[in-house]
């Protein structure tokens, strides 16, 4: 009998999460069932499970947004995959599961390539794909600023920047990070700190910054405006420090800076879904061959939930990489 992670209840892993047998998930006529490979485990995932403000899904559930496998069963309606294909399965469909039940047509077929890489391509690909095409309009030479750089997003972002002959400023809390990134691709690394702005127009040469990406929020997403150009955005796409964005008003009415929260999925609206399917490919083809590539922290068996939700909740030198769950041998 397949195993799956079943949430009871809000709080803290190990009082609400257990791995149980369940039968074998069984498609309706327009779904298909996926036997899953690899599933990624976001910060996200963890605020499910909490309960917390904004992240709160009926229970009892299965958690996991994302993840890669191969189609065990398909429905009689089915004819766009059949049994064996690989397959990324619907976002947020459970994927802390041996076997995910999902609408056939929320799937995106899957290359070749490592599974645990693979399992990552849902959410922080196209988060950084949106960054770089949505909120400012970035040629060839042009600058952006992102903190939290050394995050799997700010890594693929420095990747994908490259691609586009857009130059990056990183901005880092560990020193230690700087030489990682500039392996990567990235033009700029600095230390966060109060002189952030003085420091990002000594190191592009006053050349102006069209677009800051904030991760941090807290008094981070302030140094991150006062590196930009007017007119510019400031996009929040998390708040690692947990507190509220801080942003001087003043900066924003003369320098008509503006602060915007990111949603991939609600940017998705502006895209046909052929568009979307197409970036999903492009981005997918990418990791395949390895241009695209997430560090890695730790891969844990489904038994072992427990110890990935431990490890996924750290942070900084403590976790260093995303955390996912492997199926199989």
């Amino acid at each position: 009998m397949p195993k799956a992670v079943i949430q009871s209840a809000y709080g803290a892993p190990a009082d609400v999460l257990r791995v149980v047998d369940l039968p074998a998930e069984q498609p309706g006529p327009d779904e298909l069932v996926v036997r899953m490979e690899a599933a990624a485990m976001h910060i996200a995932d963890l605020r499910t499970i909490e309960g917390a403000d904004h992240f709160r899904f009926p229970v009892p559930r299965t958690p996991g947004f994302e993840g890669i496998g191969h189609v065990a069963r398909v429905g009689a309606a089915v004819t766009q995959y059949k049994v064996g294909d690989r397959v990324f399965p619907a976002l947020a469909s459970g994927t802390f599961r041996e076997e995910v039940r999902c609408a056939a047509a929320a799937c995106l077929p899957a290359p070749a390539g490592d599974a645990i890489q693979l399992s990552l391509l849902t959410v922080n690909g196209p988060t950084a794909e949106v960054l770089l095409e949505d909120y400012a309009d970035l040629q060839r030479g042009d600058w952006l600023i992102q903190n939290a750089a050394n995050s799997n997003c700010g890594r693929y972002l420095i990747r994908l920047a490259k691609l586009k002959g857009v130059r990056t400023v990183n901005v880092i809390r560990r020193p230690e990070m700087e030489a990682e990134l500039r392996e990567l691709g990235a033009d700029v690394v600095l230390l966060d700190g109060p002189d952030l702005a003085a420091r990002v127009a000594a190191a592009v040469g006053g050349a102006p910054v069209k677009l800051g990406i904030d991760a941090v929020s807290g008094p981070a997403t302030q140094r991150i405006a006062e590196c930009l150009a007017p007119e510019s955005t400031v996009v929040s796409l998390g708040s690692m420090s947990k507190q509220l964005c801080h942003i001087d008003f003043y900066l924003l009415f003369r320098s008509g800076i503006k602060l915007v929260g990111l949603s991939f999925a609600r940017q998705f609206r502006n895209r046909t879904p052929e568009q979307v399917r197409a970036l999903y490919i492009r981005l997918a083809k990418l990791m395949s061959e390895g241009y695209l590539e997430a560090k890695i922290a730790g891969v844990y068996s489904l038994d072992q939930v427990l110890e990935a939700c431990d490890r996924a909740g750290r942070t900084g030198a403590e976790r260093d990489g995303k955390v996912v769950i492997r199926y199989g041998d």
